[in-house]
């Protein structure tokens, strides 16, 4: 979005003054339109980092010396770019063979990408694509295009399109999501090339190495293959016309040559390499459990544990599946082990907590599920410690977290929401029964009630009058005289009439008195 004499002529003085100015580019040195300050966008990147991490599999923390070898190759090339930043580098548990950046220059690469790349330089041009993509703004400036043609940030997600993790009912703010799920457009991929290739350079690495990567890329996608399609290659398209601009390239700026460091890269993945067969296993486990083939399914997870028995996400998987074969004991074994081998991932937290409420233990599975939302909020982890509270007579609590899981639309927060409305709808029955004011035809307000619960309701009352500071002055009250099943409306005619629309919008109705219908 660049800051043009014509786009400037659109926007008036005062509404950039608000919401943004011109600013220029780090990285280009281009003047462009910058709706997101540069503090919110590093706070964006530090509050979605941590969390859309823990929804992608969370940190490979096998192998601490390679998440270390990973980010000192991200720092080399991070010290030569244009634009100075709080960079992070971290490898994600995933296998589909992908890499992202949020603003702020929060980097990651899953493992299932190291182990198709071939030589140190091949990773270098990897996070130099991703360094530049923070660097250059691009991330941000997507959210500024959100802003110019919607008038508002997008912040407020639910589920997880194109993950494996879509069926978690995650909660809050997932920008994070909407930033490493988008598409680069062609001039973003083309920067984040050129200054990619620029920066290796300046790095001391072989630039020839992004070339060749590109090159792979596109063997790759022509041969449709579908882990990488859902990979790096949704939101970084790979195209014969890039291999050749890259090429030309780096032929323009004289082949210099430089660090290629394959057999240190081989040494560095060696046991992502040799554990390759566990991780697919463990894929093919989690596909089976999918289709309900739980034989199979626990068949490939032992075979995962052989191979590598210091993987937490094998136990915790184990463990999952146990639970639901109502094998409660055994499954808190590989939830133990899962926990202590990775405890900051939410996801055997999240399911101890819930074995440990059916088996009774309300405070180790509160403790537990307190610890998974504390690391990703999901609906499955506030349904379970509103369950906790409701069964030991904690009302409030017990509302409060099914108001949190009952923002999601997964099965877990459906089933909040029923308990939400059991629990709150005869206090504050407003919040479930909505209420809207029209005029009929001859000038007489009416009033549409809509039940957004998920259950049947009755005894409705609902009063309607002028709207003041302090709030309705009661001039009409009417019942419905019939129940109101799930997502039904009614309309009710008052006796308050005749008037014009400028009047009638001086009025307000609201449900004072509602009952679910046992």
């Amino acid at each position: 979005m660049r800051c043009t004499g014509w786009l400037l002529g659109l926007l008036s003085i005062a509404v950039l003054a608000v919401i943004g100015g011109c600013a220029v580019n780090p990285v280009t040195g281009d003047n462009e339109i910058a709706f997101v300050a540069e503090s919110e966008e590093l706070s964006i990147g530090q509050k979605n980092y941590a969390p859309y991490r823990q929804a992608q599999g969370g940190d490979y923390v096998i192998e601490p010396e390679l998440t270390r070898y990973v980010a000192s190759v991200g720092e080399r090339i991070a010290r030569v770019s244009d634009r100075k930043l709080p960079y992070e580098f971290k490898i994600l548990n995933d296998s589909s063979p992908n890499a992202w950046a949020l603003p702020g220059g929060k980097i990651s690469i899953n493992r299932g990408l190291l182990v198709e790349l071939r030589s140190e330089a091949e990773l270098a041009a990897v996070l130099a694509h991703e360094i530049v993509h923070a660097a250059a703004r691009h991330t941000a400036q997507s959210m500024e295009r959100s802003v110019f043609v919607q008038g508002a940030l997008l912040a407020a997600g639910v589920a997880l399109g194109g993950s494996d993790y879509r069926d978690v009912g995650m909660l809050g703010a997932n920008l994070g999501a909407q930033l490493t799920d988008q598409k680069f457009g062609r001039d973003d991929e083309s920067e984040a090339d050129l200054y990619g290739i620029r920066y290796m350079i300046r790095a001391g690495y072989d630039p020839a190495a992004a070339v060749r990567l590109q090159e792979t890329f596109v063997r790759l996608a022509e041969g449709k293959e579908q882990n990488w399609l859902e990979g790096l290659f949704a939101s970084h398209p790979p195209s014969r016309e890039r291999v050749e601009a890259n090429r030309a390239l780096v032929a323009q700026l004289g082949s210099p040559g430089g660090e290629v460091g394959e057999a240190s890269y081989q040494r560095a993945i060696a046991r992502l390499k040799r554990n390759q067969p566990a991780y697919a296993a463990y894929d093919e486990a989690r596909k089976a459990v999918k289709d309900g083939d739980i034989g199979s399914a626990l068949a490939k997870v032992n075979q995962a544990i052989r191979i590598e028995p210091d993987e937490a996400a094998f136990y915790s998987l184990r463990g999952e599946i146990k639970a639901s074969q109502n094998n409660a004991k055994e499954a808190l074994k590989d939830l133990d082990h899962a926990v202590a081998l990775n405890p900051g991932y939410f996801r055997p937290l999240l399911v101890r907590g819930m074995t440990r409420r059916e088996l009774g233990d309300a405070g180790g599975a509160t403790r537990d599920l307190e610890r998974s939302v504390a690391l990703l909020p999901t609906a499955e982890g506030y349904y379970g410690l509103g369950r906790i509270a409701e069964q030991g007579g904690q009302r409030d609590r017990a509302v409060a977290n099914f108001r949190k899981a009952a923002t999601s639309s997964s099965d877990a927060g459906s089933e909040a929401g029923r308990r939400l409305a059991r629990l709150d709808l005869r206090e504050n029955p407003a919040r479930y029964i909505g209420a809207v004011l029209g005029l009929s035809s001859d000038g007489y307000l009416v009033v549409k009630l809509r039940n957004r619960t998920s259950l049947a309701v009755r005894d409705l009352r609902v009063v309607v009058g002028l709207q003041s500071a302090a709030g309705i002055r009661e001039q009409a009250s009417l019942r419905v005289d019939r129940g109101l099943a799930a997502g039904q409306s009614v309309q009710l005619r008052t006796d308050l009439g005749p008037m014009n629309v400028t009047t009638a919008r001086r009025y307000a109705a609201m449900v004072s008195d509602a009952r679910v219908a046992e």
